[in-house]
């Protein structure tokens, strides 16, 4: 366990026996920062580099958006939680080879655009303006925690063809009690924690577990579903790959990788090829398991 986060534990529990709520307070500043704002990795550059730049405004905050290709049958990849769009360059090259135009950006407190970071209804505003900018998405691909905030924003009008669940939260909730389990809090935390979510981002709204859980189809049509997941992934635990190819039936199909962990994944060649294979597959094939 990093430093901090044995600190962090230390001061939580301690805090908790006292009082839960106060806990939940700290815990909560913890649990919504990213700490770590990733780089540009050497063999993300020339990729990254290529890209071109352009800024949303999204409620006065600028959102650094990225584009290749000449904009026709665009592909929109989301990053997760402590990443950026740069992670996806073997996607971006291979689309790029088949035709397609990738569109990213940097969530906010991500990669090039200032923090603080936002939450799921942040993504669903920026994802909602990349829709404006370049129509219908041909295809979707999300990783992490990007994989709930892209699902949201298709289940509330955006509109795209098939999408690819790479590493992906399902259950919104599962976010604090990995967070917890993790850390080793006291149980009692993580209820605090949950309460102090609702009231400091959701004006005290307890349907969000639910409604934000990318367990719910409603909303998103009839397009197909693959999910990927990493049976050695310490980061997002791979029955979550379960429950979300549960929730999808019929439509979703899963591939079940070994020993790439919860970030390789995003470069393996296989994983690139599989995934963006069913991307190209004709929209009248049935999806199968």
């Amino acid at each position: 366990m990093h430093p901090t986060s044995a600190a962090a534990r230390s001061i939580i529990n301690t805090l908790a026996a006292a009082s839960p709520r106060a806990a939940g307070r700290v815990a909560f500043e913890l649990w919504r920062r990213p700490l770590v704002r990733g780089r540009v990795r050497a063999a993300e550059h020339a990729v990254h580099t290529a890209a071109r730049r352009r800024v949303l405004d999204i409620d006065g905050r600028d959102v650094i958006t990225y584009e290749w290709g000449d904009g026709r049958r665009p592909v929109l990849l989301v990053h997760g939680w402590r990443s950026r769009a740069s992670r996806f360059s073997g996607f971006v090259s291979r689309l790029l080879e088949l035709g397609y135009s990738p569109v990213s950006y940097d969530a906010l407190g991500h990669g090039g655009t200032a923090g603080p970071a936002g939450t799921i209804l942040d993504h669903q505003a920026i994802i909602r303006r990349l829709a404006e900018r370049h129509g219908r998405f041909d295809g979707v691909v999300a990783h992490s925690l990007g994989v709930p905030f892209a699902l949201y924003a298709l289940r509330h009008g955006v509109a795209a063809g098939r999408v690819v669940a790479i590493s992906g939260v399902c259950e919104f909730d599962y976010l604090v009690d990995a967070f917890c389990s993790e850390l080793g809090l006291r149980p009692g935390v993580d209820r605090a924690l949950r309460l102090a979510i609702e009231r400091r981002l959701f004006a005290g709204d307890p349907g969000i577990w639910s409604r934000f859980s990318a367990a719910d189809p409603a909303g998103w049509g009839d397009g197909p579903l693959l999910v990927v997941h990493n049976d050695t992934d310490t980061v997002v635990d791979p029955a979550q790959a379960g429950l979300l190819t549960a929730a999808y039936g019929p439509r979703a199909r899963r591939i079940a990788t070994t020993g790439l962990g919860h970030g390789r994944i995003l470069s393996d060649p296989r994983v690139i090829e599989d995934a963006v294979a069913f991307l190209a597959e004709p929209s009248t094939a049935a999806p199968r398991r």
